[in-house]
């Protein structure tokens, strides 16, 4: 018997990863995505990734999609609120499942807020990669064949000009020895395009760049079908 599970997907590489890692495990199925999304600007919050480009994904998985909705500055509780919401739509539609999958790597804090929000929620977090090295982690990301982009860096880790580029073997040769292979202390982050879990690829450009709040800087991916109205401008990448 099998152990029913939901991921909470951001659309990026450690997401990834924990997913294929899950699905290599026999004694567990994945039966559908959680992910946090901004309404107001259509993207996926933090990642500034566009919705059709998250369901793409989504429909690329073979998974179910569920989307818990925040608004910009969401307190704790709202996100408590916006994520039991998303839960019981996911139990509503898959069943009773009570574990869900994080791509979390090593932050104990971060760890310590999930298992405080399963004991709040009713969920019992799992970390199919926690732990992992993240030099090998990212290395084994890239020879597997992933395309992935960096959607959105923190200026004040790492320097703009890595917006927008491709996750591969030679921006990890040239990331500072002071930010992490994965990225996990939040120096940058992720959208997966391609790869070994994905039964076709989701084709994207890059669009133009976005300095937020001062210090966050966003590529807008576009898929190669879009076409923005005329006289508008992008909606702004974050959430």
């Amino acid at each position: 018997m099998t152990v029913p599970v939901l991921l909470a997907w951001s659309g990026g590489k450690d997401s990834s990863l924990a997913l294929a890692s899950l699905r290599s495990d026999p004694a567990v199925e994945v039966l559908g995505l959680l992910t946090s999304v901004s309404p107001a600007y259509d993207r996926i919050s933090i990642h500034g990734v566009r919705r059709s480009i998250l369901q793409a994904q989504a429909a690329s998985l073979g998974l179910p999609l569920f989307e818990a909705n925040l608004s910009p500055g969401a307190s704790n509780e709202s996100y408590d609120a916006a994520w039991s919401a998303a839960i019981s739509e996911a139990r509503g539609s898959v069943g009773p499942v009570r574990h869900i999958a994080y791509g979390d790597l090593f932050l104990e804090d971060v760890r310590r807020f999930r298992e405080e929000q399963g004991a709040r929620l009713g969920f019992i977090p799992a970390y199919p990669l926690w732990g992992t090295d993240t030099a090998r982690l990212a290395r084994e990301f890239v020879e597997a064949g992933y395309e992935a982009y960096l959607t959105c860096v923190d200026t004040s880790q790492l320097a703009p000009e890595f917006t927008g580029r491709r996750f591969d073997a030679t921006l990890l040769e040239g990331l500072p020895a002071t930010v992490d292979p994965c990225g996990e202390r939040g120096e940058f982050h992720t959208c997966v395009v391609a790869g070994p879990i994905f039964a076709v690829p989701i084709p994207v450009t890059r669009g133009e760049r976005v300095r937020r709040e001062d210090r966050f800087e966003y590529c807008d991916l576009l898929p190669l079908d879009h076409q923005e109205p005329q006289g508008t401008n992008p909606a702004p990448a974050g959430g």
